[in-house]
């Protein structure tokens, strides 16, 4: 059962919904890699490559054709909160990473079906970039 009801998702900022993302999409990628089953140290050398920032961009980048403006709205309000970055990022990829978590935590709390869809047309690679 769900905490947020979706009429209080208007009184969350961007960044909170980025919060609730990050964990929702790390899980979902954990739950994607489990079989076959493996050692737990390649189970986190995946799980790491594929929620690391620059792959939350380009997740992004493949899923913007499929959004409606209604989740544009959200992936451009999530671009727009963040503030900081780490060193190693371009800022550009870090917003994308935001704006993609944002609009997963969004997802999560207002329409889990669209949810989904959206998370089963990314690619996810099993194996770990070096």
């Amino acid at each position: 059962m769900l905490a947020v009801h979706p009429n209080q998702v208007p009184q969350l900022s961007p960044a909170a919904l980025a919060y609730l993302g990050d964990a929702v999409y790390e899980l979902y990628v954990r739950t994607s890699f489990l079989l076959p089953p493996k050692r737990s140290h390649v189970y986190h050398q995946q799980v790491v490559a594929q929620v690391r920032a620059e792959a939350q961009s380009s997740h992004l980048q493949l899923l913007s054709v499929h959004l409606t403006s209604a989740e544009l709205d959200v992936v451009r309000r999530g671009r727009n909160a963040t503030n900081g970055r780490p060193r190693r990022l371009d800022p550009e990829v870090y917003q994308q990473a935001t704006s993609f978590e944002t609009l997963i935590g969004y997802l999560y709390i207002t329409n889990p079906q669209r949810l989904a869809e959206l998370l089963a047309l990314l690619h996810l690679d099993p194996t770990p970039s070096p």
